[in-house]
């Protein structure tokens, strides 16, 4: 069980949230929070009869449009019916999972004027894995996620869909099944529901989730490649990186320090001077991208522990105030510059691909006796390249546009929801390109032979070996690929 509270969530909370699949609940204290907010919005609207955005006027260039206290609750209703315009691809459910839990707790805070009834049920929702179909395509990231947000809350007025049990089900047949009510949403709900940025923060935290594991895995790889390349650990020994001491160059120079302790191979004597940039430049590298996702990791903690929507409700100031906390641009930058960095993980990657199978220092072309006969691993390196282009044009900055919406009233928009349905498809590029190092690596090591590399990685190839066989000949190939995505998701790169 998870206490929704006031406390931040971190990443590591939400990982164990939702590896655990532990049940959420609300604490006193966001119960009171919850029911204050709204308790002081329902005295205001009884008290005044100027319009107050989104309560009782019009959403977007309707701003100005009164509307009557009678039409209040389906002026809501409208809302959520009419923005669900999205379309495209159906969102993975893991990240509509963390679409809810984010959701759920921006409204704790008690800022956001939503029955506590509402809160509930998206708990409801959550507990009992009843996630809605959510569509990629439709948000602006700039009134929040509006689309995307229109279609997470539908089931909760009983409409739209969502999977349940293991199939896709319309809403109302699961009402039945569950014997529920739909929710009747009061004043200011649906702007409540709909503007907020947790499509773009769902797909960022499942991005920076996957993370640390990816940017571990291309340490580990790039020292097994290393090793099998009859690298030099000089551009690895501290003091050259102390005099240039971005943190993540450090780091990265430690850890592939770490790896090598106890290696034959790296000690043996060298015939050659330097190595290529893609092994010589990793701690520059793989360090530059560790602070990029740093710097992503700290937008997103402030993010997934904000209030986002809009209007927002201050009971202790008396005020509703109408402001911009729903616009994506930080997001969507730090989104654009995490792709980026890990693209740039998976183009170094191919670089060393291609140094193994060229036939240089000893290994065989292609890393397969007969070379002709066998094309060995020259076509993954094909693979690699071709997925390291296609991140190449994932990587156009999604946030330096902007299209003009509402009749001009939303006249700036981030487009961070088209960044992080991006960076979604880099990291998952980057799983494979490091995937398919990983198997060029692991033959080329065997080449070094009677010579061992280090226990850590000694221990990591015969890991893998148990998954992923040496080649001796030519053989169908997509399948080893497919085993060492599966390799690289498992818990040895989760830990260093």
């Amino acid at each position: 069980m998870h206490q929704i509270s006031t406390h931040k969530l971190d990443f590591e909370t939400i990982s164990e949230i939702i590896t655990k699949k532990k049940h959420l609940v609300l604490s006193d204290e966001a119960k009171n929070n919850i029911i204050r907010c709204r308790h002081y919005l329902d005295q205001r609207m009884a008290s005044q009869s100027e319009p107050i955005y989104g309560i009782n006027t019009g959403f977007g260039s309707l701003c100005d449009v009164l509307i009557p206290d009678n039409d209040l609750e389906q002026l809501q209703k409208n809302l959520v019916m009419s923005h669900a315009c999205g379309t495209g691809d159906e969102v993975p459910q893991e990240i509509v999972k963390l679409m809810l839990l984010l959701k759920i707790q921006s409204l704790s805070y008690g800022k956001s004027g939503v029955q506590l009834e509402t809160v509930e049920r998206l708990i409801d929702f959550f507990n009992h894995d009843m996630l809605p179909v959510v569509y990629q395509q439709g948000s602006l990231g700039a009134s929040g996620d509006l689309s995307p947000l229109a279609h997470l809350c539908l089931p909760l007025i009983g409409m739209g869909e969502v999977n349940f049990n293991g199939k896709k089900q319309k809403t109302e047949e699961v009402i039945k099944q569950l014997k529920t009510e739909p929710i009747q949403l009061k004043s200011k709900e649906g702007l409540a529901l709909l503007n907020g940025t947790q499509f773009m923060s769902a797909y960022g935290v499942w991005c920076l989730m996957q993370t640390k594991r990816l940017s571990n895995a291309a340490d580990t790889i790039s020292a097994i490649s290393l090793e099998a390349f009859d690298g030099r650990i000089d551009p690895f020994k501290e003091h050259i990186h102390t005099i240039r001491p971005h943190k993540g160059q450090l780091q990265t120079a430690k850890n592939i320090r770490n790896l090598l302790k106890g290696s034959e191979l790296i000690e043996q004597h060298k015939q050659h001077v330097q190595d290529p940039y893609s092994f010589r430049c990793i701690p520059q590298v793989h360090g530059a991208s560790k602070d990029a996702i740093e710097y992503a990791e700290n937008v997103f903690l402030i993010e997934i522990n904000s209030v986002t929507d809009n209007p927002t409700v201050f009971p202790d100031e008396r005020e509703i105030i109408s402001g911009g906390n729903f616009h994506g641009q930080p997001l969507a930058l730090a989104l654009d510059f995490l792709a980026i960095a890990l693209a740039e993980l998976g183009s170094i990657s191919e670089r060393r691909t291609y140094q193994l199978i060229a036939g240089l220092r000893g290994l065989p072309s292609f890393l397969v006796a007969k070379p002709g006969l066998n094309s060995g691993f020259m076509i993954p390196q094909y693979t690699a390249a071709s997925i390291v282009s296609q991140n190449k044009q994932l990587c156009t900055p999604a946030s330096i546009d902007s299209i003009v919406s509402s009749n001009g009233q939303e006249d700036h928009v981030s487009m961070g929801a088209n960044a992080a349905t991006k960076c979604f498809k880099v990291v998952e590029n980057l799983q494979r390109i490091l995937a398919i190092e990983l198997m060029n690596a692991a033959q080329a090591l065997e080449f070094r032979k009677p010579l061992k590399s280090s226990p850590a990685i000694e221990n990591i190839v015969s890991e893998y070996r148990k998954q992923v066989k040496f080649l001796q000949e030519d053989e169908i190939m997509y399948t080893e690929i497919d085993k060492s995505v599966e390799f690289l998701k498992g818990e040895i790169f989760h830990s260093f």
